[in-house]
């Protein structure tokens, strides 16, 4: 399987009410559970020759930071979240989980600050899956409001990244 795959299988797994899946191809193996499976535990297993643990889950209703106070928790983004939507803002969310980085490497200035004006196309972040660096592309034209993740912290897939205020025609 390559990267795209791997990539279309976690997002319809995560859509769908199956609570594991193992895929065995010669040499390739991938297995996926959701938290319910094993008690907030998700594993995401890559073996060629090693396996990969993903970071467990935040829980919702008892939110821990794992970094330090500073790092958003998952309730305070859905918090957010909810905010923009009623402040008409759109929130532009991870499309997988990786580690997100505002900048091309440490010593460049980031991609997008607090309000700069950002076209379609413009690049927002990268997002570092599996050893590859994926740059993430806007699909609207607007501001950006608030950047909602710190970098180089760990992303969830369709964890609200930025609020964006569109475009006004």
């Amino acid at each position: 399987m390559d990267f795209k795959e791997i990539q279309e299988l976690i997002k319809l797994f995560g859509k769908s009410e199956i609570s594991e899946i193992s895929i065995k191809k010669e040499d390739f193996k991938i297995r996926l559970t959701k938290p319910d499976a094993f008690q907030n535990n998700q594993t995401v297993a890559y073996q060629p020759q090693q396996q990969i643990q993903a970071p467990a889950p935040v829980n919702k209703e008892n939110p821990v930071s794992q970094e330090s106070n500073e790092n958003t928790t998952a309730a305070q983004e859905e918090k957010k979240a909810a905010e923009a939507a009623e402040n008409n803002y759109i929130t532009i969310k991870s499309p997988m989980i990786g580690t997100f980085y505002r900048a091309s490497s440490p010593d460049k200035d980031p991609f997008v600050k607090v309000g700069d004006s950002i076209s379609k196309g413009s690049v927002l972040c990268i997002i570092e899956a599996m050893k590859l660096f994926n740059e993430i592309e806007s699909e609207f034209e607007g501001k950006i409001v608030k950047i909602l993740i710190d970098d180089a912290s760990p992303v969830e897939y369709e964890q609200p990244l930025f609020l964006i205020e569109p475009l006004k025609k």
